[in-house]
């Protein structure tokens, strides 16, 4: 075998036909990978990672393959020496697997010269050496396995013909069916598609070593080895049983596993941040799926190349959902092809938001729409998941970054709305002045979906005290939305004692409030005293009477002019901090900014309970006492000055002052060791040490208020006179949910896929270095080869 090997490579390099069919390879790849603009263009794609070379290689291999193997058994029968050949002392299925390997060997030899595109995109990187070598390794590991289908199949094709262009044609034709008949003739109803190698292909190409995706390569490289060598026996003489029967056992076999495959096989995800093995909270989710979830993928199109990524991701991922689940099944639809338009229908019922994506073709620049959207049906009801995340000030590269980072949540939080039960039971605190249903309407109305929400009003604290606290503790957690009236000392022990109780709470509060003066048009800010001082001072916090000023902040719209004649204008606004953490706890991990408007700065004090501050303002931050003034007159230029010149380091030094704080552990009750305001009865009984409970309290009741337009409240973190989005929404849900233990969703949330980019700049001035340097210096191993295979013949038959 090993002879025919030797033969086999010998022949082949022996020609500049062998040569020719290398540098053709080589040549194709260069210029759709490096030099011409599409789909294909690494340096055009923004990422350094290889999957355009991974999507392009199986066609051009479908050319490539076939005319190297053309020739194997179509020439020797042809000249006449394939009887010659089989009076040899070697068998016929020893002369196949010569033909075979020797015809991998020389496709490998072909393949090798692309590493050197793996070099270009690790210099590329940003930062250089930032790719994915998991994945690209199994990516070429796939590859590979498609090579060996791929050449088995040519091999065939070899033994139909004495044409050696018949051969190849026949070859084509077997390779592309095989490859992408299956998933060309696929439907809902009847998918066919994992019969195909394109499916298998990709699965692997994307670093995911499936068992049974490599098995599937391995019994169709059999199968059609197998071809052969019966073809070959059958024209030397008559085929006994035995082989007939030894011929039908990779068919068996290939079925069977492609049938009941499903149950048995083991998956090794070598990317590095194990981006397509599904966490283990969403598996639970998942778990929860008894019945058909229809998900609807309004991502099918041409789009450029980082929405490109986002669609493959979105795909892949669904694969993921639906090889662990089968009840999950998705299709991908263009809202704008005929035939689309009951989807509109849908996009209005559920506020499907469309987005503006730039796509630059032959130079010029056009703006399209598209719906990144999904729609999930289960048992009659439906939700929507969203797939582009909004990310404040961010480019579209960016968004989609975030939005691959969100998309395993965003999916596990759809079933999670659809297939489980609630449980958990959340109460919003009513008697204090707090908000009013429409200014929190969006929040719980989200929160709603996975909780149980009822509003709780503490009036009834006056007439029976007892019985409110036993229906307080009912509840898994309170939620107390900007109260502006002060409690009674009956309210707080209520509060304390639920606390106590191992109950849970989420306290925004303002320290401050506003009064206009009509004539000046001027704000006051001035302390407010809701009689909670002492209650959150035992707690281990004190929210402070005064205002922050951070120059990280966001910025407010102004008009100037009368009537007709008014324009709108940003300013910074200082007192409006944006806040983000770089801590990573896991209700702010992965978080967008939350925007504050008139927030106070927070202590934390000594005692036995754990405190972790999750938003902090920036360290350019001012804090203003009380009474103080807010004249625009004078706030806005001082904004302007301070952004053009920079702040005063000895005005704006207060540093990074905590706005929001958890704190968890077993509280001490604020009425421990004093007179109760009233006695306990119904069974209860007073606790002076809690439970073990957690707490989140926000310097600002403005984090959970949504903007209104209209009589329709517009959705938490957006902005609508800068039409920006924060994340306000985000980090109340993750805070909920922690507090609720609740933190399978967050950590699916706050989960980190690396998306490895390429270094523009550098992409750029560089661009002419590594586009010839990919498509010359291939050519030149090639002939550089050439030139050393050949001395090496001359040397060992010139002896």
């Amino acid at each position: 075998m090993f002879t025919i090997i030797k033969r086999e490579i010998n022949s082949f390099f022996s020609s500049t036909i062998g040569y020719l069919v290398i540098a053709v390879f080589l040549v194709i790849n260069g210029l759709f990978l490096w030099v011409f603009s599409g789909n294909f263009n690494i340096l055009d794609s923004g990422f350094a990672d290889l999957s355009p070379y991974f999507e392009l290689a199986p066609w051009v291999l479908l050319f490539l393959i076939p005319a190297v193997c053309m020739r194997a058994f179509s020439d020797e029968m042809k000249m006449g020496t394939m009887e010659l050949l089989l009076t040899k002392p070697i068998t016929l299925k020893e002369i196949v697997l010569g033909k075979y390997f020797g015809a991998v060997i020389l496709i490998i030899i072909a393949l090798i010269p692309t590493g050197l595109y793996v070099f270009t995109i690790s210099e590329l990187g940003n930062p250089a050496g930032n790719w994915d070598v998991g994945s690209t390794i199994g990516s070429y590991i796939g590859l590979f396995f498609l090579v060996m289908a791929y050449t088995a199949i040519g091999i065939f094709a070899s033994t139909l013909s004495q044409n050696q262009i018949v051969a190849f044609i026949i070859a084509v034709f077997l390779s592309f069916a095989l490859y992408y008949g299956f998933e060309g003739f696929a439907s809902s109803a009847f998918d066919i598609s994992n019969f195909g190698m394109k499916a298998h292909f990709e699965s692997v190409a994307r670093g995911v070593l499936d068992t049974r995706d490599l098995i599937y390569f391995l019994l169709l490289t059999i199968l059609f080895l197998a071809l052969t060598t019966f073809k070959l026996n059958k024209e030397k003489s008559s085929t006994t049983k035995k082989g007939q029967i030894a011929f039908l056992v990779p068919i068996i076999g290939l079925v069977l596993l492609i049938a009941f495959g499903n149950s048995l096989y083991m998956r090794f995800d070598l990317t590095q941040d194990k981006r397509f093995t599904l966490s283990e909270e969403a598996k639970k989710i998942v778990d929860q799926v008894h019945s058909p979830i229809v998900i609807d993928v309004f991502l099918k199109g041409e789009f450029p190349p980082e929405f490109k990524r986002l669609q493959n991701e979105t795909k892949q991922l669904l694969d993921e959902f639906a090889a662990y689940n089968s009840n999950i099944r998705f299709a991908f639809a263009n809202p704008s092809e005929k035939g689309s338009e009951h989807f509109l229908s849908q996009f209005e019922e559920y506020g499907l938001i469309p987005a503006q994506i730039s796509v630059v073709e032959s130079g010029k620049q056009s703006t399209e729409i598209i719906y990144p959207w999904a729609l999930a049906h289960y048992n009659g009801r439906t939700v929507k998941i969203p797939l582009l995340k909004n990310q404040l000030g961010a480019t579209s590269e960016e968004r989609v970054n975030s939005s691959l980072q969100n998309l395993q949540y965003s999916f596990a939080d759809g079933f999670k709305k659809l297939a489980t039960e609630k449980s958990k039971k959340v109460a919003v605190l009513k008697g204090n002045g707090e908000y009013d249903d429409r200014y929190i309407a969006d929040f719980f109305s989200t929160l709603r979906d996975y909780y149980f929400i009822a509003p709780f009003t503490l009036d009834s604290v006056a007439s029976n005290a007892s019985k409110t606290l036993k229906a307080l503790n009912g509840f898994d957690l309170i939620i107390a939305a900007q109260p502006t009236e002060a409690f009674t000392d009956a309210e707080k022990y209520v509060l304390d004692q639920y606390i106590m109780n191992g109950g849970n709470s989420l306290w925004l509060m303002d320290a401050t409030q506003m009064h206009l003066d009509p004539e000046s048009g001027n704000a006051f800010a001035f302390g407010k005293d809701l009689n909670l001082n002492d209650f959150f001072f035992k707690y281990g916090v004190r929210i402070n009477p005064n205002l922050v000023k951070d120059v990280y902040s966001a910025p407010i719209v102004l008009a100037t002019g009368e009537e007709q004649e008014s324009q709108y204008n940003k300013y910074p606004w200082f007192f409006s901090p944006l806040s983000s953490s770089a801590n990573n706890h896991p209700i702010v991990a992965n978080l967008e900014a939350v925007k504050f408007d008139y927030a106070s700065s927070i202590d934390t004090l000594p005692n036995n309970i754990k405190k972790t501050v999750l938003l902090s303002t920036s360290p350019i931050t001012k804090i203003v006492g009380l009474p103080f003034e807010i004249n625009f007159d004078i706030e806005i230029p001082n904004s302007l000055q301070i952004v053009n010149e920079g702040p005063n380091p000895n005005e704006y030094n207060a540093g990074e002052v905590p706005l929001a704080v958890l704190l968890e552990g077993s509280f001490t009750s604020v009425f421990k060791n004093r007179v109760k305001p009233f006695k306990l009865l119904d069974g209860l009984n007073n606790y002076d040490d809690g439970k073990a409970s957690k707490m989140v309290v926000i310097s600002d009741g403005d984090v959970i208020k949504n903007q209104m337009q209209g009589n329709r409240p517009l959705e938490l973190g957006f902005d609508n006179g800068t039409n920006s989005f924060y994340g306000n929404k985000e980090f109340l849900l993750n805070t909920v949910n922690y507090l609720l233990d609740d933190s399978g969703l967050i950590n699916i949330r706050t989960r980190k896929i690396a998306v490895p980019f390429l270094d523009i700049q550098k992409t750029a001035l560089e661009r002419n270095k590594w586009q010839m340097l990919n498509l010359l210096l291939p050519l030149g191993l090639l002939a550089l080869f050439g030139v050393l295979f050949t001395l090496y013949r001359k040397r060992r038959y010139t002896r």
